[in-house]
């Protein structure tokens, strides 16, 4: 009970993807979140890339009485650095003294490619219906994602798929709109 009531005092909730999304649930109205994300590394054959996760960013758009912030995407690859902690901090309690509106616009409480996800089923009706119905063979590995991995088209994602046992896996994406999508987001996309 204690941490209950210490998470709904709680101004400014600082957290990384996993079980520390879960508790935003519990801030009071007109709080904010800021996610520091991770960092995956994913290999297909011989090209690897790594690019920054926020996993559980439907909490946060599911909660329209707290306002999410996110650690800078592109930048986020170079480690979490003090500077741009201090910022989002200094960010997020400007927002608190100023106020926001409240119900937050889910969207508006998404980073920057959970947008493009959003934006991509907005698009493209083939796509959505891959990554949102579950029907009877249906390959399985199209709504078993996170957004961060499309955006940045790892193993099923990826123009060739990948295999496994003896079956190449691929989901129907149009990557022409994708990488216009990341374009317009300003969010780069790294292949070493």
């Amino acid at each position: 009970m204690a941490q209950l009531r210490l998470l709904s005092d709680m101004d400014i909730h600082i957290t990384g993807p996993g079980t520390g999304q879960m508790y935003q649930t519990f801030l009071s109205d007109g709080s904010v979140t800021i996610n520091l994300g991770k960092l995956k590394n994913s290999s297909y054959q011989r090209s690897t890339t790594t690019y920054a996760s926020f996993m559980e960013q439907y909490m946060t758009a599911g909660a329209p009485y707290i306002k999410g912030l996110y650690y800078p995407i592109n930048e986020r690859r170079n480690g979490i650095k003090k500077k741009e902690l201090v910022t989002l901090i200094q960010r997020a309690a400007k927002l608190i003294t100023d106020g926001f509106r409240l119900p937050v616009n889910s969207r508006e409480n998404l980073a920057a490619d959970g947008q493009i996800f959003i934006e991509m089923c907005e698009k493209d009706v083939t796509f959505c219906r891959e990554v949102t119905v579950r029907a009877p063979l249906r390959e399985t590995s199209c709504f078993d994602m996170w957004a961060e991995d499309m955006v940045h088209e790892v193993r099923q994602w990826s123009s060739q798929g990948f295999i496994s046992g003896k079956r190449r896996i691929r989901c129907p994406l149009n990557h022409t709109l994708l990488r216009q999508l990341r374009q317009k987001y300003n969010i780069v996309h790294e292949t070493t």
